[in-house]
């Protein structure tokens, strides 16, 4: 069992804090959730909980956490680039667990992730394997050591459908206690049965921690209902409260206006006013007491806030927007597809799907490269690495408003402000901001650039699963045309009109 106290988190650069007072205990059986925005801390718990080091260059804590010697296994949430460059015999031979084990022992740990155990011995580096067969290798490196408990960070990232399911049937299956992180709603609602939820407020100044024993959607329906009782009884108060208070003005008034204008040859009917002033302000006194006691308004971290101006984003309908027959879809000398064929038409959404290394990324970065160079048309592009259209030391402010003036800039503020960027990561250069940051700083760019063709790779999947449904919710309002490849089983379902596989013999359509 697995046991923390009073946790909190600070951040020694700005002094942010990151997580107050978290307390909660993950016992066997438990498959929690660690939820919340981008920047709250999530990965920085994780970290903590399997080895303070790992914390001690940025982050300060206290608090008790209490382990027992418990084996935890960490999963991270990216490989570093000289891991991906690593063959995988190489980079499974680091695990002391993967040198000590035997014969038996490495196929039965390949066989509970399901994977053939000859990958542990393969020449490839690790950056060619799928991202689904990264997952499962690296957890069944873990499973080889035996652990304890289970400290996942994003595993669902980069996953496909098929791999997807798979990691639900794994962690329902897990015999030792998980905590894990995911932008995935799907997976969270049909495997999580605890909700850690790490909450900033009051403009990310105020940390909050909500620990509830309960499934994820369930946690959210009850957190709304909540939220929306607290709401209505504390606007009660306050309507009671005020009417209260108009009563006492005009008793104070009046009486204060004949105290005023009282006659000094009537001293007795002076006493009496005063008296009578006496009690008034003692009714006062317990009007103040009782608002002090008024049920307060309910606080919640708020959600990003964003939309397309209808009036530039929309795309006649019927106009042709994409005509590709594509003989062959190849990534160097490997042949991922042939005969891929894909029209589209305005105002078309189109989401791709396929297993992992099927040359769905290779695919879009295709489309983007022939859509973009248009005039007929304003084609945005997102990648699933941001990497490349966002290095460099601009800021967000200057990648919004790369003009300098002051109307622009202004726009700008408040376009990041919408989307949770605290004043100072407006200022940080963007390469060094957080996935989730980054998304938005692009989704933002495609904002005021008007686009009304959007070629995005993996939309959702830096998102946290509480902003995620406005980001869906937008894209199945814009009136442009979207072609995108997505896992999210939420997005392909609400914001895609077609949905098409990408196979080796070309794309094939999904009902």
């Amino acid at each position: 069992m697995l046991q923390v106290k009073n946790l909190t988190i600070i951040h020694k650069k700005d002094l942010t804090t990151l997580v107050d007072g978290l307390t909660f205990i993950l016992a066997p059986g438990d498959r929690a959730a660690l939820i919340g925005e981008e920047g709250n801390g999530k990965s920085t718990v994780l970290k903590l909980l399997y080895d303070p080091a790992l914390v001690e260059p940025y982050a300060e804590w206290t608090g008790e956490i209490v382990d027992r010697g418990l084996r935890k296994g960490w999963l991270a949430q990216e490989l570093t680039p000289a891991e991906l460059e690593l063959p995988v015999w190489e980079f499974c031979r680091r695990s002391p667990a993967f040198e000590e084990a035997d014969p038996k022992a490495l196929d039965r740990a390949a066989r509970q992730v399901g994977l053939s155990a000859d990958l542990f011995w393969d020449d490839r580096p690790m950056s060619t394997l799928s991202g689904g067969e990264r997952v499962k290798l690296r957890l069944a490196l873990l499973m080889l050591d035996g652990p304890d408990v289970l400290l996942l960070d994003e595993p669902s990232n980069d996953l496909d459908v098929e791999t997807l399911e798979w990691l639900e049937t794994f962690l329902l299956g897990c015999k030792v206690p998980v905590l894990y992180i995911s932008h995935d709603e799907a997976l969270l609602e049909r495997t999580a049965n605890v909700v850690i939820h790490l909450e900033r407020l009051r403009r990310r100044t105020v940390a909050r921690c909500t620990v509830s024993r309960t499934g994820y959607g369930q946690y959210v329906e009850e957190r709304s209902a909540g939220f929306e009782r607290q709401e209505q009884q504390a606007r009660k108060e306050r309507a009671e409260y005020g009417a209260k208070m108009e009563t006492y003005r005009r008793i104070h008034d009046s009486v204060e206006h004949q105290l005023v204008t009282v006659s000094r040859q009537n001293p007795g009917k002076g006493r009496l006013l005063k008296k009578k002033m006496h009690t008034v302000l003692s009714m006062g006194r317990r009007f103040e007491r009782e608002k002090e006691s008024m049920t307060a308004l309910p606080e919640w971290e708020e959600a990003i806030l964003t939309a397309f101006d209808e009036g530039r984003s929309a795309f006649p309908a019927g106009k042709t927007v994409l005509r590709l027959d594509l003989p062959e879809l190849a990534a160097g000398d490997r042949v991922l597809a042939r005969d891929v064929r894909l029209w589209v038409d305005g105002p078309e959404k189109i989401g791709i799907i396929g297993p992992n290394g099927a040359g769905k990324s290779t695919l879009l970065k295709l489309i983007a490269d022939q859509l973009l160079p248009r005039t007929d048309l304003r084609a945005a592009y997102m990648p699933q690495d941001y990497g490349d259209l966002l290095l460099g030391e601009r800021t967000p402010v200057e990648i919004l408003a790369p003009s300098g003036w002051k109307e622009d800039v202004t726009r700008a503020r408040t376009l990041l402000g919408n989307m949770k960027y605290k004043a100072e990561e407006m200022e940080h250069p963007a390469a060094g901001l957080s996935g989730g940051q980054r998304a938005k700083l692009l989704f933002l760019s495609m904002v005021l650039n008007g686009a009304n063709v959007l070629v995005l790779d993996e939309p959702t999947r830096n998102f946290s699963p509480l902003s995620a449904p406005v980001i869906r919710r937008v894209l199945a309002d814009f009136h442009g045309v979207i072609i995108s490849v997505s896992h999210d089983r939420l997005y392909l379902e609400q914001v895609c009109t077609r949905a098409l596989e990408l196979t080796e013999t070309g794309l094939r359509e999904r009902l």
